[in-house]
């Protein structure tokens, strides 16, 4: 039996489990389980439900539940029509991150396919940096002359400088954006913003407005997979509107006809042919988005861009290939980046001198991968991190979060010292000089130490419910997959079952990473899988007793399919 005396917050290493549902009852039943997990997600009545199971298609979401105002949508249409009547050059300017790549392609295609006399255009990291700046209006000025309207995806809503000499230069600019405000609205032509769907989600809304007022011969479905790319990878909140993107858009992405697509799967090594319908969040997230990522981290995203665009299964062959190389080359330099941070952080750790945000920086980072680093860094201490890439004269900055802590809104109360920054609650990058990085991070620290307390800088594991195993079976298995697409704002249903018996166990993976189990709770059995917690073999015995924290998934092998534990987290009990 499990016990019901349990505390509902159990210590485990460093972790806090913390379950959500506290009545231990060992009665339920499948339709009660569900029940449970839809109350978890805060999803009670019969309306949510349903919209919950069966979202509604980002081609019926309205402008007004995203937030976004007719009178600016109308806006661009009409300017839209003056650019194809008067011949006019359009450049849309996006941004090299997946999200950017994505709503870049987008919007470019669907105006191609109106006859505009359009180009895509995506600043290079490390000469122009991120968003549309002075110099960047400039250099597309100097280069088309008949310039007349700038369309940015994924950027620009803090843009204040350069849309202001675009309009001294005679060029219109029409903003999509959904990173944070700042106090001041750049004096664009039209701003479509909002903060409840992702850059390419923006821009595919857009799209299907201009497609159904100007009356193109674009598909939508086409580009759907593409606005489910960009969601996915910044790692937005898959409920509401974004759950609608990644849901229908992963099903476009399962049969996509876009050649470079295929090529990347093949390249990948996640091409199932003749069925390719497994290709979900993990894909997207782990595998698509990082080498769509690598270009724009170590060279230029344009080559991404051109990927997804592609005609020529030749070229696409080409492209993926030096995605997937450049991606390689990412991962090798992030593990010797992580590796110095690390040291450093450890160091400041030890130190009493550090009680807020970690700030690590040092000439010898790569600018395009301290992103990477400071999530990196995230999760090994659970602390905010900022990863600076020290120039000499300016440096770069990427910081990433953890829940109640808003990166975004602390970074801000050091705008006379930074010159340009943006970003969300969660991550966040700016540029500073160099000289003022001393001052920046001492105050920093006593700016945030006060506001990370105790109980914010607790890793927490929320479990769902406490299970038995006797009720663990395939009706449960089929309903979990209803739940998906998982991701934040859905993860995947965790629960806790006490005191299971460990059958057998071994290490497995390279150097004994991963625990492989046989556990055994009132008479069922169950195989169970723990990844990167090898270590704890070391602490059974034969008939150990176990408290699991585990996901539910189905195993595949030999063509047979079987339930399996994928543990999150264990103790002895």
């Amino acid at each position: 039996m499990q016990r019901a005396n349990k505390m509902t917050t159990l210590d485990s290493n460093s972790k806090k489990w913390k379950i959500l549902h506290r009545t231990p009852n060992t009665d339920h039943d499948t339709q009660t389980v569900v029940d449970i997990l839809l109350k978890n997600r805060r999803i009670k009545t019969k309306k949510q439900k349903d919209e919950f199971f069966n979202p509604t298609s980002p081609e019926k979401i309205s402008l007004r539940n995203l937030g976004i105002e007719t009178d600016e949508v109308n806006k661009v249409i009409k300017r839209l029509r003056k650019a194809k009547d008067k011949k006019e050059k359009v450049i849309i300017f996006g941004d090299y991150d997946a999200d950017g790549v994505c709503a870049t392609a987008i919007l470019w295609e669907n105006l191609y396919g109106l006859k505009l006399d359009v180009l895509p255009y995506i600043p290079e990291r490390f000469s122009e940096g991120y968003g549309l700046k002075v110099e960047s209006v400039k250099k597309l000025k100097i280069k088309y002359e008949d310039l007349r309207l700038i369309i940015t995806v994924d950027n620009g809503i803090v843009a204040n400088e350069a849309v202001n000499k675009a309009n001294k230069l005679g060029i219109d600019v029409i903003i999509t954006d959904h990173h944070q405000k700042g106090k001041k609205i750049p004096n664009a032509y039209a701003i479509i913003h909002t903060t409840k769907i992702g850059g390419a989600g923006i821009a595919w809304i857009l799209a299907r407005e201009i497609s159904s007022k100007l009356q193109a011969s674009y598909k939508l479905q086409s580009s759907l997979e593409l606005a489910a790319i960009g969601t996915i990878a910044d790692q937005l909140p898959l409920i509401g509107p974004n759950r609608s993107f990644a849901k229908y858009g992963l099903a476009e992405l399962n049969k996509t006809e876009r050649i470079g697509l295929h090529a990347l799967f093949k390249e990948a090594g996640i091409w199932k042919v003749p069925n390719r319908s497994d290709i979900g969040t993990y894909e997207v997230g782990f595998v698509i988005a990082p080498r769509i990522n690598a270009m724009g981290r170590l060279d230029h995203a344009i080559v991404s861009l051109r990927l997804l665009c592609t005609k020529s299964k030749e070229k696409a062959t080409e492209l993926s290939y030096l995605l997937g190389k450049t991606n390689v080359e990412r991962q090798k330099i992030v593990k010797n980046v992580v590796a110095h941070a690390k040291k450093a952080a450890e160091r400041m750790a030890a130190g009493p001198e550090r009680q807020g945000v970690m700030v690590i920086y040092h000439e010898s980072y790569h600018e395009g991968v301290i992103g990477l680093a400071a999530s990196k860094l995230v999760d090994t201490f659970y602390r905010p991190a900022i990863v600076l890439s020290k120039g000499k004269t300016y440096s770069k900055a990427s910081a990433r979060s953890i829940p109640g802590f808003d990166i975004i809104h602390v970074i801000r109360k050091f705008n006379d010292m930074l010159i340009d920054g943006g970003g969300h609650p969660m991550a966040a990058g700016f540029t500073i000089e160099t000289k003022n990085l001393l001052k920046f991070s001492q105050k920093l620290d006593e700016i945030s130490s006060p506001l990370l307390t105790k109980q914010i800088l607790q890793k927490k594991q929320k479990i769902d419910l406490m299970l038995n195993f006797s009720q663990i079976n395939p009706k449960l298995a089929k309903e979990i997959l209803n739940f998906e697409p998982f991701g934040i704002g859905n993860f995947a249903p965790v629960f806790a079952t006490f005191e299971a018996t460990v059958l057998n166990a071994r290490t497995v993976g390279m150097e004994g990473r991963h625990l492989k189990m046989t556990l055994e709770e009132n008479g069922k059995v169950f195989d169970a899988i723990a990844f990167g917690l090898g270590d704890f073999f070391l602490k059974l015995t034969p008939g150990a007793l176990v408290d699991v924290v585990y996901n539910l998934e189905e195993n595949v092998w030999n063509g047979r399919t079987s339930l399996q534990l994928k543990v999150k987290d264990i103790k002895l009990a």
